[in-house]
């Protein structure tokens, strides 16, 4: 059988490493990731010596399976010649046996010396993904000019955690008026959304007139998008057009409504954009 549930109970052990691996790979990519450490820093290779590196304790993604340096290991370099370059290469070593018994261990690939600009040793072809038996995986590069070793460079692209990826997303809600013959919306008007990014809410809401006479009402009511877990005081939204002294405040309910604060008459309602902080303990789903 071709097809298999890798997550549901078959009654024997079936579940293998490429299983996890391919999801993993889906999930975050099919390459080579730094994770961030536990103090939210990216760790990075330096140099101990001319001839010792030292690479710290951290997590990677390589080619969907998650690998470890759970203490800091010091790798040899061998040492530069005089008035040559090189550039050498900080690699894991990964290893398939016939048995499918799958290994890593940190290793060097040793550049060419040469007079000129240094260039990267050649990195063997293989693929974790496509089960080569061994596969090279570069996470930093040693450049070395005479006999000193200089500053190690990172090869491994960083891979930020998902709190930092959400907060670099924009959410949306989206909303319309309860009723078009109410409630006519201005015809170069806001766009009747509010967008979450961030620690912030970007409030665009569409100035309109009113020909009806109401108290507190739910003017705007939700369409598509977020909705607060708790009400949102959104201040100040507008204001009268027949008497710009008379402010109109609004809030953001957590069915994703909003209501106009004491009331509006048969008038022009002129409704500002502005942006403000997220309330603490509100979040949206």
């Amino acid at each position: 059988m071709t097809m298999n549930l890798i997550t549901g109970k078959a009654g024997a052990p079936h579940i293998t490493s490429s299983d996890q691996g391919a999801m993993q790979a889906g999930l975050v990519g099919n390459g080579n990731y730094l994770l961030q450490g536990g103090d939210g820093k990216f760790p990075a290779v330096t140099m101990q010596s001319a001839n010792k590196a030292l690479v710290p304790v951290l997590n990677l993604v390589i080619e969907g399976r998650y690998a470890r340096v759970t203490a800091a290991e010091t790798v040899t370099i061998e040492s530069g010649v005089t008035g040559r370059n090189r550039n050498d290469l900080i690699c894991v070593k990964y290893t398939r046996d016939s048995n499918n018994i799958e290994t890593i261990a940190l290793a060097v690939l040793k550049g060419t010396a040469t007079s000129g600009t240094a260039a990267d040793p050649t990195v063997p072809s293989g693929s974790i993904l496509n089960n080569s038996g061994t596969v090279w995986i570069p996470i930093a590069r040693i450049p070395i000019s005479g006999i000193t070793a200089g500053t190690p460079v990172m090869l491994v692209k960083q891979l930020p955690p998902m709190s930092q990826l959400w907060d670099s997303v924009a959410l949306t809600a989206t909303f319309k008026f309860q009723d078009t013959g109410s409630f006519v919306g201005a015809l170069y008007g806001g766009s009747n959304t509010i967008t979450v990014k961030g620690n912030m809410l970007y409030v665009d809401l569409s100035s309109f007139k009113s020909t009806v006479e109401v108290s507190n009402y739910r003017v705007w009511l939700y369409q598509s998008g977020i909705r607060p877990s708790a009400t949102i005081g959104l201040g100040c939204v507008g204001s009268s057009l027949a008497d710009p002294h008379y402010n109109k405040q609004a809030n953001w309910n957590p069915d994703g409504s909003i209501t106009l604060l004491g009331g509006v008459g048969r008038d022009s309602i002129l409704i500002q954009r502005f942006s403000m902080p997220i309330p603490s303990g509100v979040t949206f789903s």
